[in-house]
C-alpha cells in the first residue's frame, strides 16, 4: 500500500490522522452535501440510496455490510410466545453456552428490557439498534413488544427500532409499527410454495385456530407477501430471512428473492440452516444436513442480480449484544442491570458516530487509490482470502484469538465481502491447540492467505504448507485497501510467471467439526 495511502490508527480503533484527512480531500473523495455519494464518483458504503434511506442504514449493523465493522446492536427477549412451529427452531431459555436464533439466557419485562437498553447504550458507543427477535414471534406478543418500544422511544429517542417477525401476524400492526417509527423489519420467509412450507412448518395459530401442512403453509406464505407490501407502502425497510435448506428449499430460494424483490424488499439474507442432534430441533433430530459456506454463496450469487444481499449475518441469538459477531450479554444480565444507577448520556455515542464518519471517509479515499492501480488490469482471475478482525473495517486480531475469519472475494473490480467461517480460537492461555489449528486451517482452505495483525511460527508453517499465504505487513489496515494492494502484487507475480495461479480446494464441512471440538 502507498504511503499517503496509509493511516494512523491502533489495532483497537482510534482517530484518523491528519494525514489521511488531507488525502481524501485531495483525492477529491470527500462526501458531497446532500449526498451519499463520494465527489470521485464512488460511493461510501451502500450505492445510490436516497438520502432518507441512507440515514435508515448507515449505521445499523444488519442493513449495511460496512456499518457492521463498526456499530453494535443488541436484541431484548421479551416475546416469549409464538404462533408457529418450524422444523429448524427449538426455543430454549436460559442457554448460555449456543448462539442461533431463538436462544437466551432470561426473559425480560418491557421495563427491564428498556433499562437494559440505557445500561447497554451507556457502556457500549457503538450500539445504534434495539431489536426485538423474540425468543418466539413479537408479534404474537404485541403488547409487551409495542410497550418496550414505546419505552425506549421516550428514554432514548436516538436509536432505531428494530423488529423480527415470521410475518403471520404483521398485517395486523404495520399501523402500530409505524406510529412508534420503527424503521427496519425483517421477516423469515422460507417459501412461497405451499408443498415446499409444509416440509418446514408443522403447524400455525392463525385466528385462534390451528392449521397445520399445506393449508397453514398457505396462510402464512400470503400474509407474509401482504406484510411486506404495506411495508414497503409506509416506507418501512424489510429485510427477508431466509433458511437454506438443502434438498427442500434450496433451489426455490431464487423463487423467494423475485418475488420479494417485487413487493419491495429492501435486502435479501440467505442464512444456512444450523441443524445439529443436539438443539433438538426435528430438522436436527431427522439428520437434515446444513448447506456448506460454498452452496450459501453459489445461492447468494444467483440471487445477487435481482437484489441487495446480505452476506454478513451471524444468526444471532435473541438476546445478543455487541458488535455482531461478539456476544456481550453476560455483562448485563437482569441482576446486574437492576442494581445499576443509570445516567443515560447520548453524547458519547454521537461522538463515536462522527468519529466513524471520518474512518469512513478515509477508508474509501484509501480503497480508492488502490483500486486506481487495477483500472486497466486485465485478469479472469479471482482468489478468496480470509481476514481476523476485531471490527472497525481493520486487519487487527491476532490469528490465534480470532472467532471467526471474514471471507473476502478479490478480483480486478475490487474486494467484495462474501461472508464469514466461524472457528474456535487457536490459542488458548498462550498455548495452541492442535485439533483447533486444523479447524481454522480446514475453514479456508479455498483461501489463498489469510491477513492478520499477528501469527505464531508453528501456525505460520503449517498455513505455508497447504499453500496458504500468511499476511502480516498489513496490520491495523484498512480491509478493503489492504486486500486490494496484495492482490495487485499477485496478479503482478502472476503476469510474470514468478508464481503459477492455482484454485483453492474447497474446505471441510467445518461447523459439524466445530460442534465436535
Amino acid at each position: 500500500m502507498s504511503t499517503s495511502a496509509q493511516h494512523q490508527v491502533s489495532c483497537g480503533g482510534g482517530e484518523i490522522s491528519e494525514t489521511m484527512q488531507a488525502v481524501t480531500k485531495h483525492k477529491g473523495c470527500g462526501t458531497i452535501r446532500g449526498s451519499r455519494k463520494a465527489s470521485c464518483g464512488s460511493q461510501t458504503g451502500i450505492s445510490n440510496l436516497p438520502n432518507e434511506i441512507w440515514e435508515k442504514v448507515k449505521n445499523h449493523p444488519c442493513y449495511s455490510e460496512e456499518a457492521h465493522h463498526h456499530y453494535a446492536r443488541m436484541h431484548v427477549a421479551v416475546a416469549p410466545a409464538c404462533n408457529i412451529q418450524c422444523n429448524y427452531c427449538n426455543r430454549k431459555y436460559d442457554c448460555a453456552n449456543e448462539s442461533r436464533p431463538g436462544i437466551v439466557s432470561e426473559k425480560l419485562t418491557p421495563e427491564q428490557a428498556a433499562k437494559k437498553v440505557l445500561a447497554v447504550a451507556s457502556a457500549i458507543p457503538q450500539m445504534s439498534v434495539v431489536g426485538v427477535a423474540g425468543p418466539g414471534d413479537p408479534l404474537a406478543n404485541p403488547d409487551k413488544t409495542f410497550k418496550t418500544f414505546d419505552l425506549v422511544n421516550k428514554l432514548a429517542p436516538g436509536i432505531k427500532l428494530c423488529l423480527s417477525t415470521n410475518g403471520l401476524a404483521l398485517a395486523d400492526h404495520v399501523d402500530t409499527i409505524a406510529r412508534l417509527k420503527i424503521d427496519h423489519v425483517t421477516i423469515t420467509i422460507n417459501m412461497i410454495d405451499p408443498e415446499i412450507g409444509a416440509k418446514i412448518y408443522p403447524w400455525i395459530f392463525y385466528r385462534h385456530k390451528r392449521y397445520t401442512g399445506v393449508e397453514a403453509a398457505s396462510i402464512l406464505s400470503n400474509r407474509q407477501l401482504q406484510g411486506v407490501e404495506m411495508l414497503t407502502a409506509r416506507g418501512i425497510l424489510c429485510k427477508v430471512n431466509s433458511v437454506m435448506i438443502p434438498g427442500i428449499n434450496d433451489q426455490h430460494l431464487v423463487e423467494v428473492n423475485k418475488a420479494v424483490k417485487s413487493r419491495g424488499a429492501f435486502l435479501h439474507n440467505v442464512m444456512p440452516l444450523i441443524s445439529s442432534p443436539e438443539h433438538g430441533t426435528v430438522f436436527g433430530l431427522r439428520g437434515q444436513r446444513g448447506p456448506t459456506a460454498q452452496e450459501v454463496t453459489a445461492l447468494q450469487d444467483s440471487c445477487e442480480s435481482k437484489m441487495n444481499m446480505m452476506r454478513h449475518c451471524r444468526q444471532c441469538r435473541a438476546d445478543a449484544v455487541g458488535l455482531l459477531g461478539e456476544d456481550r450479554g453476560s455483562e448485563f444480565t437482569v441482576e446486574k442491570i437492576m442494581a445499576m444507577d443509570i445516567k443515560y448520556d447520548e453524547q458519547p455515542r454521537k461522538a463515536y458516530q462522527a468519529k466513524v464518519e471520518k474512518t469512513q471517509i478515509a477508508k474509501l479515499a484509501a480503497k480508492q487509490e488502490e483500486l486506481a492501480g487495477l483500472a486497466n488490469a486485465s485478469s479472469e482471475i479471482k482468489v478468496l482470502v480470509a481476514v481476523a478482525t476485531k471490527g472497525s473495517g481493520l486487519i487487527n486480531q491476532h490469528f490465534g484469538h480470532a472467532k471467526e475469519f471474514q471471507i473476502y472475494e478479490l478480483s480486478t473490480s475490487g474486494a467484495k465481502f462474501v461472508g464469514h467461517r466461524p472457528i474456535h480460537p487457536y490459542c488458548q492461555g498462550g498455548h495452541g491447540e492442535d485439533s483447533k489449528l486444523e479447524i481454522a486451517i480446514g475453514a479456508i482452505k479455498d483461501c489463498h492467505a489469510v491477513f492478520v495483525s499477528k501469527i505464531g511460527g508453528c501456525p505460520k508453517a503449517e498455513l505455508i504448507k497447504v499453500g496458504i499465504e500468511p499476511i502480516e505487513q498489513y496490520a491495523c489496515e484498512f480491509i478493503d485497501a489492504s486486500t486490494i494492494a496484495w492482490f495487485k502484487l499477485y496478479l503482478d507475480k502472476v503476469n510474470q510467471r514468478k508464481i503459477k495461479h492455482l484454485e483453492r480446494v474447497e474446505p471441510a464441512r467445518h461447523n459439524a467439526l466445530i460442534s465436535a471440538a
